[in-house]
């Protein structure tokens, strides 16, 4: 069984895998670590990653919309319809594929992305795939982790845990290092993570026996992103005032102008200063545009100042001093702007170092956490303890289930995962309702609804009769949990012989906010089987288009060289002349056909070329034959002068017939040219090899004689059936 752990960020992809030896990143198909977590539709084909990203229009911003980021919508290439105010499976998008418009949801289209992933993992490890643990922001709800399961569910996975991004970064950060913990206590680490769109902040405690995060901090809606926008909001003004043009209003110049600032960005981080320039950018200008570094940081001044509150928010958390901490790890795409590590060696009174990839630390933080949950690797012990990000409260009918003032069951920070005994007072069944408690620890407009759980019926044995709902936060939420119910309406302890308690199964049914249903679940899976498909004719078609461009390249390199002297000048006159109209048919109306005519038009042209080069390589093979025949001849009559006589004449006169056979063959193949067929084939010759060998052996093995094991060359093992 593979073990696998997959990180999907909001502009990369990137899947790790754990082996006898380690973790290994896995490479795509074009050898790189990282993917781009993009997809493109054309009239006629989806495209993922590398090659979404090459398109004319790719999309990279599911998790954006997973959260209902309307900000968002009016860069998408597609059409997107908001069907609810609450965000979530709320955003449509509207796509043309095989000549009709589907719609998509976020979970589908980031179960396309895991359904990347798990190609790739399997072509790699040459093995399926199914478990795995999946990476996730800490601020994400519960609506949007349900979605993760769903869209996994979707693209074919079994994810066995979703794990908090820097509580994968710091598992693969901290499992293999001696130097953290020890006798004087556990080793504080912060883990600054500023992303292609969000920013999250996690200090962790590790000593030699495992690590727990102590607190969380976020900024959902600040990332590398945000830096690239203040770029291309500078020069989309400076080209409105230099070139007249409007790049707001142009899809296609906005995404070649927010690439090009990405890039310049990039260039600020090593040098003074960076040059964008785009040809033929919007009306057919050309624009050029130049800012220094000094300019660039004015500009991003309000949000550098932001970066600041999440550090702020997890150090609260943490409950630590500053100098109590040993370092301060700087992670992700976004953390490559200098006044960034610049301003968290202020806030932080440390240096940050910058010596981790983000992307494929929390891949391999994702593969460890599978490996440990997985029966069948052996990892040391190791304990991996997340923390709360959001407080959570339950309520029945009877108000909140809680004896804090804030009703909140799971604080903010407390372990995950956790176990919490409820007792309640129920005779029958009852909804559970969970929530979050404080909307200002979830990111702005999320949602604070969770979901509800029918939880019965059973049967009580009297009025007073309690219910003890012991719930493990990690479990399946689709399964029926433990209850015990107490006839006596106490707790009583373990153990405790004298009170009547009984453990049993109840039915408890979820409805968890933004949850698919069981059909549309099966109805994106059906759908999703149908555009996999789709995607595996357009890659045989693809594949066979190709393979009828090689042939013409490759047959007009060949009538050129080697076929031409086996070709008569009709037949390479016929030949060149096909090979040219199908080239031209190929760049013109035969740029767009059907796996099946690709595959009729490449017959119709070996039916044309096959006669020449089986002459061609008939002549070759030919030779060898020949040779291989007359060596069978001589050893097969020296080998006759140890049988007696009889036997002896036998064997001579089958291989002067052999041999006169031959000769009167290559004679006659002489005097013929080598632009037609030959007088005699090479598979000819070999199987008059052949039948010479059976008769020799056939008399050896009659007629028993002792020189047998010496002339059959110790083939004699092999089966061999009387000559007529």
């Amino acid at each position: 069984m593979s073990v696998v752990g997959f990180d999907v960020g909001n502009d990369t992809l990137v899947a790790a895998a754990a082996r006898q030896r380690g973790i290994d990143v896995l490479l795509n198909a074009e050898s790189n670590r990282e993917s781009p977590a993009a997809i493109a539709f054309s009239h006629n084909a989806r495209l993922l990653g590398p090659h979404a990203a090459s398109s004319h229009a790719p999309f990279s911003s599911v998790k954006r919309l997973l959260r209902g980021a309307t900000a968002d919508l009016s860069r998408l290439p597609f059409p997107v319809e908001v069907v609810s105010p609450d965000g979530g499976r709320g955003v449509l998008v509207h796509v043309d594929h095989i000549g009709r418009r589907i719609a998509l949801s976020p979970t589908q289209l980031l179960a396309m992305l895991l359904g990347y992933l798990r190609q790739l993992a399997e072509a790699d490890l040459e093995a399926p795939v199914a478990e795995c643990v999946i990476s996730v922001p800490c601020y994400f709800t519960q609506a949007q982790r349900q979605a993760y399961l769903d869209a996994a569910a979707v693209a074919g996975l079994r994810p066995l845990r979703l794990m908090h991004d820097l509580a994968a970064t710091a598992l693969g950060y901290g499992l293999y290092r001696s130097d953290l913990g020890g006798p004087g206590g556990p080793t504080y680490v912060a883990f600054v993570d500023v992303g292609h769109c969000d920013t999250q902040v996690a200090v962790v405690a590790f000593d030699v026996s495992g690590m727990k995060v102590l607190s969380h901090g976020f900024d959902a809606d600040l990332g590398g992103r945000d830096f690239d926008e203040v770029l291309f909001e500078h020069f989309a003004e400076e080209f409105r005032d230099r070139y007249k043009i409007d790049v707001t209003g142009n899809v296609k110049a906005s995404m070649r102008l927010r690439a090009a600032c990405e890039k310049a960005k990039k260039v600020l981080s090593a040098n003074a200063e960076a040059v964008v320039n785009i040809e033929c950018l919007m009306e057919e200008k050309d624009v050029r545009g130049m800012i220094r570094r000094e300019e660039f940081e004015k500009l991003c001044a309000g949000l550098l100042e932001r970066v600041v509150e999440p550090c702020k928010k997890a150090m609260e958390g943490s409950r630590i001093g500053f100098d109590k901490l040993h370092s301060v790890e700087l992670v992700g795409s976004g953390s490559r702007v200098p006044a960034i590590a610049r301003i968290l060696a202020g806030f932080f009174r440390r240096e940050p170092s910058r010596t981790l990839n983000a992307s494929e630390c929390v891949a391999r933080g994702c593969a460890l956490q599978c490996a440990m949950l997985s029966p069948t690797f052996r990892v040391r012990e190791y304990e991996v303890q997340d923390a709360i990000s959001a407080s959570i409260g339950f309520c029945t009918s009877e108000g909140p289930i809680s004896t804090l003032p804030s009703n909140a069951l799971f604080q903010r920070g407390h372990p995950l995962p956790s176990v919490k005994v409820v007792t309640l007072h129920k005779n029958n069944k009852f909804k559970l309702d969970a929530f979050y408690v404080d909307e200002n620890e979830l990111p702005p407009g999320a949602s604070t609804k969770i979901g509800t759980f029918q939880i019965g019926p059973f049967q009580a044995h009297t009025e007073k009769s309690k219910v003890k709902l012991i719930d493990d936060d990690q479990s399946d939420a689709h399964s029926a949990d433990s209850m015990e119910v107490d006839s006596n309406g106490e707790m009583g302890q373990q153990g405790d012989k004298s009170r009547s308690e009984r453990l049993i199964q109840l039915p408890i049914i979820p409805s968890i906010y933004g949850a698919m249903s069981s059909q549309e679940l099966l109805e994106a899976q059906e759908q999703e089987s149908q555009l996999a498909y789709q995607d595996k004719l357009m890659e045989r078609t693809k594949d066979r288009k190709n393979a009828l461009e090689s042939y013409v390249y490759d047959t007009r390199n060949k009538l050129s060289e080697r076929y031409r002297s086996f070709a008569t000048d009709s037949e390479r006159e016929e030949i060149s002349l096909s090979l040219q109209q199908t080239e031209d048919w190929l760049y013109e109306e035969g740029d767009d056909e059907t796996e099946a005519v690709y595959n009729s038009k490449l017959e119709e042209l070996k039916r044309l070329v096959d006669p020449i080069e089986n002459r061609c390589k008939d002549e070759e093979v030919r030779a060898q034959a020949t040779r291989d025949l007359l060596k069978c001849i001589v050893d097969h009559k020296m080998a006759a002068k140890s049988l007696p006589t009889p036997e002896q004449e036998a064997v001579d006169s089958e291989c002067t017939k052999a041999e006169q056979w031959l000769r009167e063959r290559s004679q006659l193949q002489e005097s013929l040219p080598k632009n037609v067929d030959p007088a005699f084939w090479s598979h000819e010759i070999k199987k008059k090899e052949h039948e010479l060998d059976m008769f020799y052996r056939n008399i050896v093995r009659h007629k028993g004689s002792p020189a047998r094991a010496d002339s059959s060359g110790g083939s004699d093992h092999m089966h061999t059936t009387d000559r007529d």
